[in-house]
């Protein structure tokens, strides 16, 4: 063979050899980026509308005000007797509460959501379960917060029933905003000279606190209080559970 021949023969087997490296048919598979996401839709617990307590709809102020995110939780007891029936008796113990509250000048039912011992969620403040309603629960500390009331009391040697428990777990697990940690702390602006802050002062707090924390209050009872770090846990711990690659 000729010496050009050949120099032409190798070109060709390079030319294919190139072609067949570079052919489009098989791309290179690369790792994809992902990152855990919180689905709060999937934390989402059963909540009983006010139509179910029959709530006095035409006494409530019209004009609900609402915040942008849920930043904290504020725990609360009713100091209602303990012994209450769930199915027979929260009713109208919801309805008084909340004509209680009305006539204090509150416009509606405090609480944004009201427990009871047997583990029932129930919508309190109207509008509650849909959007992130501003309460008037915590004096100084409504905005940007939730407000739960455990119905009953729960002061020093009570038992809290678990189910109520992890009933309020669920609320904090559900309603705080995705970027907030349940066992975290979270810095709040006084907005009332009644709270223990003084208006315009900054409070580091828990995410989860009680309503002891920022007034002079023995509630939400020391039994419940006590349960704080666990309410915390597990609702940190729906959390996780909820999260996954987005």
């Amino acid at each position: 063979m000729r010496p050009h021949r050949v120099k032409l023969v190798s070109s060709l087997l390079s030319l294919a050899f190139l072609g067949a490296c570079s052919a489009p048919g098989h791309p290179v598979q690369r790792p994809r980026h992902t990152r855990a996401v919180l689905h709060p839709a999937v934390l989402r617990p059963v909540v009983v509308g006010r139509t179910a307590w029959h709530a006095d709809e035409q006494s409530v102020r019209k004009g609900l005000v609402y915040d942008h995110s849920v930043k904290a939780v504020f725990v609360h007891h009713t100091d209602n007797p303990n012994d209450y029936d769930c199915k027979k008796d929260v009713p109208a113990m919801l309805l008084a509460l909340e004509q209680q509250h009305i006539a204090l000048g509150w416009d509606d039912l405090g609480y944004n959501f009201v427990v009871d011992r047997c583990g029932d969620i129930y919508e309190g403040r109207s509008g509650s379960a849909v959007r992130d309603v501003r309460g008037a629960h915590t004096e100084g500390f409504n905005t940007d917060t939730i407000g739960i009331a455990a119905l009953g009391n729960f002061g020093a040697g009570r038992k809290v029933p678990r189910a109520m428990l992890r009933a309020i777990a669920s609320i904090a697990a559900w309603k705080l905003d995705p970027s907030v940690d349940p066992l975290g702390k979270v810095r709040l602006v006084s907005t009332n000279d009644g709270s223990r802050y003084p208006k315009g002062t900054a409070a580091t707090l828990n995410v989860i606190s009680g309503h002891r924390d920022v007034y002079e209050t023995t509630c939400p009872g020391q039994a419940l209080y006590d349960a704080l770090p666990w309410i915390r846990e597990t609702a940190a711990a729906m959390r996780q559970k909820a999260t996954w690659a987005g």
